[in-house]
């Protein structure tokens, strides 16, 4: 009996050696790190907070980033439980004239089949984006489409901003109202022209004039929907929303005075700082371990 005991102790003070040894060999490890607009270390509790206090919220996201679309969902459901009620949902990966089959579903008139084959899905919709709507349909908040068309944005990257006055009054309704203005100006507008080639010429200000019907058509689209006391979660490529410009140019331009939030997203290796580059570019910034999976 004895040396039973014996054994029993020294197989416990083993383990027990191992265990250390092991959890001594793995330093702790941070998925993301919330910055501030000045680069400042902060939390995501703290970016909840302020989210719940905006008008509209513009989370720019990483489309591929799988922990990025996680946060979304744990926004949306800070922002649901805070405002008792009091949020609406809109989004990029919906186009405008998708709004009928997303109010249809949300009024259980069809089915999650008849939604997902006859909306205009993202190839990854199952594994990011499914949850956040799902999430928001069960708790009755309200989801609109936003984004204009992509054969309109087509027309314009071909043929310019006049193009869409030739459509018929039909769609213009998914579109925001013309005539749309576009600052070409804005660095990041006018980068997308340079990165054309083009020093203001006509096809390189369609690639400008492209993104920026998308921009004004979500705009148009969140200030439509939006209510008082209500927060707007939209969520967009980080490019539609950084450094206040897109999107944000254009809700200012349909509704002054909204309280807008911006959320940027980056991937770094390091997460102790922020990045210079980013430094800046949104009210917050998330940045996330750039080995962190993607699901494409």
């Amino acid at each position: 009996m004895p040396l039973r005991r014996n054994y029993l102790r020294t197989f416990a003070l083993v383990c027990t050696f191992f265990g250390l040894v092991v959890l001594t060999g793995f330093k702790e490890v941070s998925a993301y790190q919330v910055f501030t607009q000045k680069g400042k270390v902060t939390d995501f509790e703290q970016l909840c907070k302020e989210a719940a206090e905006a008008d509209v919220v513009l989370f720019g996201e990483l489309h591929n980033n799988s922990l990025g679309h996680w946060l979304q969902l744990r926004l949306l459901k800070y922002l649901a439980e805070k405002k008792a009620g009091k949020v609406l949902v809109g989004a990029e990966m919906w186009e405008a004239d998708d709004q009928i089959v997303l109010s249809e579903y949300a009024a259980k008139s069809i089915t999650e089949k008849h939604l997902e084959t006859e909306a205009k899905l993202w190839p990854n919709y199952q594994d990011d984006y499914k949850p956040f709507f799902t999430y928001a349909w069960e708790k009755k908040i309200p989801v609109y489409a936003t984004d204009i068309p992509r054969r309109y944005a087509s027309m314009v990257m071909k043929k310019g901003l006049d193009s869409l006055n030739t459509l018929p009054a039909e769609a213009k309704a998914w579109i925001a109202p013309l005539p749309v203005t576009v600052d070409f100006n804005l660095p990041g507008y006018k980068a997308l022209t340079e990165g054309m080639g083009g020093h203001g010429g006509p096809m390189s200000n369609n690639f400008a004039a492209a993104q920026a019907i998308k921009d004004a058509t979500m705009g148009w689209f969140i200030v439509k929907n939006n209510k008082p006391g209500y927060v707007f979660l939209h969520l967009n490529g980080a490019y539609h929303s950084n450094n206040f410009e897109g999107i944000s140019v254009y809700l200012n331009q349909y509704k002054k005075g909204l309280k807008v939030l911006t959320i940027n997203m980056v991937e770094q290796d390091d997460l102790t700082q922020l990045s210079k580059e980013e430094t800046g570019t949104a009210t917050f910034i998330i940045a996330i371990a750039s080995d962190m999976h993607h699901s494409y």
